[in-house]
């Protein structure tokens, strides 16, 4: 098993025994590791986001058996199932220890393991055959659609000038947050040419941008919101600017508009 140079001390023993466990489930055809891991840029904060490909024909019973096969780890404190991410298969856990460890256990059928949004490196494997599904299909990270989010964005802004209107300030504050992260944040990141993942570590790589994004953070107070969603205006149309759309610009200027008549 190779293992990445920045996987902290910390987390090999672990890893290490997640793989010893499980590869002895004859049930299970490969597993692998993706996120960090994969890409060689842990630190000790980092999960393990551990990939498990099950023969198809009992993929049905190991669903149904899931957390009874993880319960062979005595250190596995807590776990959940991942339907708040869309992600039925996966399984969020956290291990005590020294140090406590997340890790994220998904259960994939042989063939579908191609499909994955970065790579994965095959950690253990029965022959080659995690490394020859892989090799079927690149990693595709999802996409922002600029069109979806410009169909979309003045109805937003809207939205969230009411809601300051109304007195409703954390609704509004949760909202501002929604925009940074599936509207903002993917779209400069795709246009800088990096994964496009929300705003996470957008202060590392892309620093000037969140410099931008800190004044979209607000107050639950109603001049603080008017200035973080007019700023939220401000970003999307320099962004705007860089994206072949369609824009209705009836509805921005009517928005807009809105939102300055709220001063």
């Amino acid at each position: 098993m190779e293992l990445p140079k920045s996987l902290p001390s910390s987390h090999q023993p672990l890893l290490e025994r997640i793989v010893d466990v499980l590869s002895l489930d004859s049930r299970f055809i490969g597993i692998g590791c993706s996120g960090s891991f994969a890409s060689d840029s842990m630190d000790q904060y980092s999960d393990l986001d551990i990939v498990i490909a099950v023969d198809p024909d009992h993929f049905h019973e190991v669903m149904e058996q899931r957390f009874e096969i993880l319960q062979q780890f005595d250190d596995m404190l807590a776990a959940f199932t991942g339907e708040h991410v869309g992600e039925p298969r996966l399984i969020v856990s956290v291990f005590g220890g020294d140090d406590l460890l997340h890790v994220d256990f998904k259960f994939v059928a042989l063939p579908d393991a191609a499909k994955r949004v970065d790579d994965t490196q095959v950690l253990w494997q029965r022959g080659t055959a995690l490394s020859d599904v892989f090799a079927t299909e690149q990693p595709h990270y999802p996409q922002p659609n600029a069109q979806w989010i410009e169909d979309r964005m003045w109805i937003w802004v809207h939205y969230a000038a009411t809601k300051i209107a109304r007195g409703e300030y954390f609704e509004t504050l949760e909202f501002i947050s929604f925009l940074r992260f599936n509207a903002l944040s993917p779209l400069a990141l795709q246009q800088a040419g990096l994964t496009p993942s929300g705003v996470r570590t957008i202060e590392k790589r892309l620093p000037d941008f969140a410099e931008k994004l800190m004044k979209t953070v607000a107050m639950p107070e109603r001049n603080s919101l008017i200035s973080a969603l007019e700023q939220c205006v401000s970003i999307y149309l320099e962004l705007q600017a860089n994206e072949r759309v369609v824009i209705n610009t009836a509805a921005q200027h009517a928005c807009i508009g809105y939102l300055r008549d709220l001063k």
